[in-house]
């Protein structure tokens, strides 16, 4: 061994003991220089943020009582597509320049980035082997250069917000009384949340009908003299999706008083337009009707997108709400596939889906990681490599896009199949989500099991005697 090696050995055997001493305060600096160079290389870019510039436009429409779905801000003529509420909330970016809106949109986005990495590890249990600060850290200097980060903060927008709003909701404790106002203050600002709304009611509708199944069975045996009286217990969905339906109405009905016209165009008319934000076969357009149009060559897929989003959403809406009425000890980090599976078919299904949304890439990636740590197959761990290398390939950009004479309606198959990665990654997660979600689904059914305290007092007292078998009904 050369002395050249010696000192290099030595200087790795000395940093990873810092690491190991250190991991918090080393995964701080990580994050820090990560955060620092993804600053400069923005810069560098010279990035426009044209969305935040238009938030600042709609701010001054409010303001200024001109009509919200007439405007058009920046050389690039953009319309507002957001409720009314969203510009109520842009109001105080009306009184920033616009390099300290750009410098304040860019800040902001990098705080929520390290929110959004908590709240997936909220959602996703990890092995307690690092600490969680030093986890959350890292987990947001890696997540920031993945294509639909890089892009929200490119053009500055929301998503972060928004995501940051539901995962606050998705990992409240049970019974937790604001749990369900950040979803319902999302779909306030951005339509697309709704759909968390409808998977927890649905999982509130079928967990009541559980129970009161359970509670018969109950009843039953409390009178034949072999088994106690049953427990009334609280049905977490269903209030959780009450809350958010009552914060997204409070929503509607602030905005109706204090901009009524601007609220009755966008509820009347505004809310069909699905052509208003862009042209649907875009290259960024990462789902089903975007990928269709590009594959048949017209801007309207029609009945084809039609029966694929209804096939798409009927599967995905019944495997998040089978994933969260099951058990932990069924399928690990039920919670989590249920989320986002949830997520992804809200992605996949609605009428226009940027590259930019998918920055729910950040806990998908990370659970797929949970998991091929956890089975240790090399299956698994490629298909989390491979994901994670997608999302941060911008591989959806390499065919040519965004020219004026629409040339994604000329796509030949390999430029069609780089534009529709997304959408194929969503395919593959909703696959994976519903064959494992069926599959701890067909295990032996017991009517406690994922019911709050009863269900871990049953669950250890199965351990300490034989298994005793019960009929479903």
């Amino acid at each position: 061994m050369t002395a050249t090696q010696t000192i290099t050995d030595s200087r790795i055997h000395r940093a990873r003991a810092l690491v190991l001493r250190r991991p918090v305060l080393c995964a701080a600096v990580f994050c820090l220089l990560s955060f620092t160079g993804f600053w400069i290389a923005q810069r560098a870019a010279q990035v426009s943020m044209v969305d935040l510039l238009v938030y600042r436009a709609e701010g001054w429409t409010v303001r200024n009582a001109m009509d919200l779905y007439d405007m058009r801000a920046t050389e690039h003529n953009l319309p507002n597509t957001y409720p009314p509420f969203a510009a109520l909330l842009f109001t105080p970016l009306t009184v920033m320049s616009t390099g300290v809106l750009r410098t304040f949109g860019t800040a902001v986005n990098l705080v929520l980035m390290v929110a959004v990495a908590h709240l997936s590890l909220r959602l996703i249990r990890l092995p307690a082997r690092v600490p969680r600060p030093a986890t959350v850290l890292a987990l947001a200097a890696v997540g920031v250069w993945c294509e639909p980060v890089w892009t929200t903060l490119r053009y500055g927008q929301i998503n972060l917000l928004v995501t940051a709003l539901v995962l606050w909701d998705l990992t409240r404790r049970a019974g937790h009384r604001w749990a369900g106002v950040g979803t319902g203050i999302a779909t306030g600002i951005k339509l697309t949340p709704g759909l968390f709304v409808v998977f927890l009611g649905l999982a509130g509708l079928f967990l009541g009908l559980r129970r009161l199944r359970a509670a018969g069975a109950a009843r039953r045996r409390a009178r034949s003299g072999s088994g106690p009286p049953p427990r009334r217990f609280l049905n977490d969905h269903l209030r959780r999706a009450a809350v958010a339906t009552a914060a997204f109405v409070l929503t509607v009905a602030f905005s109706a008083l204090a901009l009524p016209h601007d609220s009755r165009r966008f509820w009347t008319e505004v809310v069909f337009a699905t052509d208003r934000p862009g042209d649907v076969e875009g290259a960024g357009n990462q789902n089903l009707k975007g990928a269709l149009a590009r594959v048949l060559h017209t801007p309207d897929p029609g009945m084809w997108w039609l029966a694929a989003a209804a096939l798409i959403g009927c599967v995905g809406l019944a495997t998040a709400v089978a994933a969260q009425l099951t058990a932990d000890s069924r399928l690990p980090n039920a919670r989590a596939w249920a989320a986002l599976t949830c997520a992804v078919t809200a992605l996949m299904v609605s009428p226009v889906s940027w590259s930019h949304h998918w920055v729910w890439a950040v806990p998908m990636v990370l659970l797929l990681a949970v998991e091929a740590v956890r089975r240790r197959t090399a299956g698994w761990t490629a298909w989390t490599v491979v994901t994670g290398l997608l999302f941060c390939s911008f591989m959806v950009w390499y065919a040519p896009h965004s020219l004026p004479t629409r040339v994604e309606l000329h796509q030949n198959p390999a430029q069609m199949l780089l534009t529709a990665v997304y959408p194929l990654i969503g395919v593959a997660f909703l696959g994976v989500a519903a064959y494992l979600t069926a599959r701890a689904v067909r295990r032996p059914w017991r009517p406690w099991e994922g019911i709050g305290t009863l269900g871990r007092q049953r669950t250890g007292a199965a351990r300490r005697r034989p298994e005793r078998t019960y009929a479903r009904g």
